[in-house]
Parts: C-alpha cells; structure tokens; sequence
C-alpha cells in the first residue's frame, strides 16, 4: 500500500495489480469533524488548566485564613479543589465531545466550536463563581468563630478598659 498525500488531492491504493485513484479537492466530512474534536479538547484544556491554576495560587490565601493559618491542612483542602476542578471541567468536555451532525464547511466547524468551547467558558466561569461563594461562606464563619472566641476569652474588666 502507498499514500501519496499532496496539499489534499490524491490518494492511490495498490491492491494486487489494479490501481485505485481517489481524488478529492476539499476536507471530507470526518476530516472537518476530527479537527473540530481536535482544536476543542486543546481549548479546553487549555483553558481548564488556566483558570485551575490562577484558582489554586489565589485560592490558597483565602484558605489559609479560612483554617486559622493551618497552612499544612489549607494546602491539602487546595490540591483536593484542583484535582475536583480538574475533573469536573475535563470530564465535562469530554462527555460533551460528541457532534450529531456532518460538519461540511468551515463556518460550521468554527460555529460549532464557538458554541461548545463557550459552553465550557461559562461553566468555568459559574464554578469560579460557586468556589467565590463557598470561600465567602466560610470566611465569613471563620471570622465570625474570631469574633466569638475573642468575646468569651476576654474579661469583663479588660472590655472597658479597667485593670
């Protein structure tokens, strides 16, 4: 068998003594449909690792005061969030990869990576937004455990300023 592949026009197949020519001018429909899968599990993961990363830098400040400055159990709660995030946004793409239909053009290769790689860009997004509102949360109880703490340790005298 030998391919001979130039700038998309021939393929010749050599099956005993007959010769098969196939000529084709334009990508094939799976041709369109291979780069589309392609060109989207490189975006996404591309951009999952992006914003996983920005997340786990940014995060673990916020985390640290969250656990008291327990750095040790603050990295440890980071790397499980990273490896969920992972999880969560790749296996996303990754059940999402399918495409129903024959993709025959250019235009409806870039439309249809326009809607599943904006599709992934908006979930992104809400589970930054959802991580936002958890680290909120416990932020909020954290300070408010401070607050607690300081008030039952304090003495009566020490609150007015009398020693």
């Amino acid at each position: 068998m030998r391919l001979l592949f130039r700038p998309y026009v021939s393929l010749f197949i050599e099956h005993s003594e007959r010769i098969i020519i196939l000529i084709t001018n334009k990508f094939t429909t799976m041709s369109y449909i291979l780069v589309s899968y392609s060109i989207y599990l490189v975006l996404t993961c591309i951009l999952t690792i992006w914003v996983a990363r920005t997340l786990f830098r940014n995060g673990k400040v916020f985390l640290i005061d969250i656990f008291h400055g327990n750095t040790d159990l603050a990295n440890a709660v980071n790397n499980l969030l990273l490896v969920g995030f992972y999880l969560v946004n790749i296996g996303y793409a990754v059940y999402t990869l399918s495409i129903d239909y024959d993709i025959f053009s250019t235009r409806r290769l870039i439309e249809e990576l326009s809607i599943k790689v904006g599709a992934i860009i908006l979930i992104l997004g809400g589970m930054h937004f959802f991580n936002m509102l958890v680290f909120y949360k416990l932020r909020k109880r954290a300070l408010q455990e401070k607050r607690l703490n300081r008030t039952t340790t304090a003495t009566p005298t020490q609150d007015r300023g009398i020693y």
